[in-house]
């Protein structure tokens, strides 16, 4: 079941979840908004090898916005800690951020029970579209648990994604053993 607004406050006040920063004004009726960060990256190679490190460049957004570009795949991030201990997050676009043919995520849309840190976004888009730093992106949608955990993720010795960090995060799949 989607935790309701209510549930979700409940939840912050229990540290069950955590958000930093915190603005009552982005908690929705079942979601909380999430904005997008000042920092982006995008992939230095044009071919990328999923078994080697891929390096990024970073770069900030500049205040009067910067131009996405179909066919390029942004890295970026949500100005917005987050911390889950009691609750699936799932992270979607805003519906007025689809509306300017912008995807936010290509597979990663849900968390992990215990995942702690900004979330990484996988930008794309249909059209060019200029965006800003703190503008709304995304949603996070939580999901009640059936069950005890026993592999927190934040507890797992390989999880990747782990080390706190305002930067978007490249792939890590160079670490998997195939």
């Amino acid at each position: 079941m989607i935790l309701t607004d209510a549930k979700i406050l409940d939840s912050i006040e229990n540290k069950e979840i955590v958000i930093e920063p915190y603005d009552k004004k982005c908690l929705g009726t079942n979601s909380y908004d999430v904005h997008l960060s000042k920092n982006l990256a995008v992939y230095e190679d044009e071919v990328l090898d999923a078994k080697k490190h891929n390096v990024v460049r970073h770069f900030e957004i500049p205040e009067e916005g910067f131009v996405l570009q179909p066919g390029e795949l942004y890295l970026g991030v949500t100005e917005e800690y987050t911390e889950t201990h009691n609750a699936v997050p799932f992270l979607e676009g805003k519906s007025s951020v689809g509306r300017l043919g912008i995807d936010i995520h290509a597979t990663a849309g849900k968390g992990d029970v215990g995942f702690c840190n900004t979330w990484t976004l996988e930008i794309s888009c249909v059209l060019p579209v200029r965006v800003y730093g703190g503008m709304p992106i995304g949603q996070l949608i939580y999901f009640s648990l059936d069950g005890d955990v026993i592999n927190y993720y934040n507890k797992k010795s390989n999880a990747k994604y782990i080390k706190r960090t305002q930067l978007p995060v490249e792939s890590m799949m160079w670490r998997n053993t195939f």
